[in-house]
């Protein structure tokens, strides 16, 4: 897949991917404006163009933004080097709705009608941890 920013000043290119999830958790709604419609792409992404800039939101990620435009670029497991992206990225590609996490933290002013597999954020943090 290929995506760029904003301006264009940053391209980014990773293997295909069909599903998004969406993140409600408070940091990423603050960062976003919503939920995070999240492309979970791994480690093997290229970053093309100018630098992203890294801004270390947690003790184990970091958000990745263009320096020029400011485009969300990426949410990044520090751990794992697994980078998540945000699916607008890649307005050529035909995605499924398949997950949504941290629902526990969604506001009541929205809701979706598609039927997603549902994690409260504790489940999150309980299938990420050391051993699992």
């Amino acid at each position: 897949m290929k995506g760029r920013c904003l301006c264009g000043a940053i391209e980014v290119t990773t293997p295909d991917q069909k599903e998004v999830g969406l993140c409600h958790c408070s940091m990423c709604r603050r960062w976003t404006g919503g939920p995070m419609h999240a492309v979970h792409c791994g480690s093997d992404v290229q970053f093309q163009g100018k630098t992203p800039t890294a801004y270390r939101s947690s003790d184990w990620a970091e958000r990745g933004f263009c320096p020029d435009c400011g485009t969300h670029l990426f949410y990044r497991l520090l751990p794992a080097n697994d980078y998540v992206l945000p699916a607008g990225l890649f307005q050529d590609q035909a995605f499924s709705l398949a997950t949504e996490i941290f629902v526990d933290e969604k506001p009541s002013y929205y809701a979706l009608s598609d039927s997603t597999h549902k994690m409260t954020g504790q489940q999150v943090f309980e299938q990420y941890a050391p051993g699992n």
